[in-house]
């Protein structure tokens, strides 16, 4: 089939969402939380939930490995990227740098796990009087093998920074596009940078994350991509039209680098677009470590166990920040930056 088709097939999503390279993972987090308690954690029983492994979504919401705040207590990364869109609620970062986080409402983080970082993404649940929904995509970006043992790195996307487009068809009907990296034509705002060793730094590699919220029945055409990108379009909410294909929410549709006509369904419509050109090595995982052959992989393992990727300088495996504490960001370097 020609890269010029403009849909090469439509799938239901699977858990994690399926991801062609140069990506390796993508997940979609969606949670009702309750109001939170005295230690940020949910105003509820937490019986019958396997604390430390509850991804059941019992009540609409999950604890992931937490036990009394949810999130992801701290765990090692090594040889490729996450970058994590957070479009509702607050995600506390801390990691094995010394460096720390907290960042929510459209903000971004792009980290750069390279030869080894550990770090904890803890959900404080700050309202106690209200509920506190978290929304968030978590998606790993590979490295290519030149590039999979640089220093760790992080990086703030602000939602102040992160371009919203507002487009509109024929008809007046709206369409915002997201540019989290990668850039539309013809406009003038571009996405702030990624890391400096990352895949999305090389401009031919032509990686773009960008989310789409369609007005009911709005017309957008996705504009064209460098021959030989991979492109998929996640649709998470409502249903759309991809070229002459009906596709519904809980449905991925990887589409060719010619343009593409997108009309959304009846219903307001979201989607995520990940595309890049890929990295065409071989990929080997095992868990938080990706690396090119299984003797990189044992390698990881013995380097983690050796060094820790760095110790671990905060008190417990789960940390949050001050109840009081705002957006910001500490970086290794002593840096902060405040929102």
């Amino acid at each position: 089939m020609s890269t010029r088709d403009p849909i090469l097939s439509v799938s239901a999503l699977g858990f994690p969402w399926q991801t062609p390279d140069p990506f390796l993972f993508c997940v979609h987090h969606d949670d009702a939380y309750p109001a939170g308690n005295d230690k940020m954690g949910p105003v509820a029983s937490l019986a019958g939930r396997d604390l430390g492994q509850d991804f059941a979504g019992k009540d609409g919401w999950r604890m992931y490995h937490g036990t009394e705040v949810p999130g992801f207590s701290q765990h090692p990364h090594r040889g490729f990227e996450t970058v994590t869109v957070v479009r509702r609620g607050l995600i506390d970062h801390s990691d094995s740098l010394g460096a720390a986080a907290r960042f929510g409402g459209g903000d971004t983080q792009w980290l750069t796990a390279g030869k080894g970082v550990s770090h904890a993404e803890m959900f404080p649940l700050l309202e106690a009087t209200a509920a506190n929904p978290l929304e968030l995509f978590q998606i790993w970006l590979n490295l290519p093998k030149a590039d999979k043992l640089v220093d760790p790195y992080f990086t703030m996307l602000w939602a102040d920074a992160i371009p919203r487009h507002v487009l509109t068809d024929a008809a007046g009907r709206i369409t915002e596009v997201v540019t989290i990296a990668g850039r539309l034509p013809d406009v003038t705002a571009s996405a702030p940078p990624p890391p400096p060793n990352s895949w999305a730094a090389r401009a031919e590699a032509d990686v773009a994350i960008w989310t789409i919220k369609m007005a009911p029945n709005a017309a957008w055409t996705l504009p064209p991509a460098k021959a030989g990108t991979n492109r998929t379009l996640y649709v998470f909410c409502g249903s759309a039209r991809v070229a002459d294909r009906a596709v519904r929410a809980s449905a991925v549709a990887l589409v060719g680098d010619a343009a593409v006509t997108l009309v959304a369904g009846d219903v307001e419509t979201e989607m995520l677009l990940l595309q890049g050109k890929p990295i065409g090595e071989p990929v080997v995982q095992h868990g938080p470590f990706v690396m090119n052959t299984r003797a990189e992989i044992q390698q990881a393992f013995a380097d983690y166990q050796r060094t820790r990727f760095g110790g671990w300088p905060w008190p417990s495996d789960d940390p949050v920040h001050a109840r009081t504490e705002g957006r910001f960001a500490r970086h290794a370097d002593g840096r902060v930056e405040r929102r």
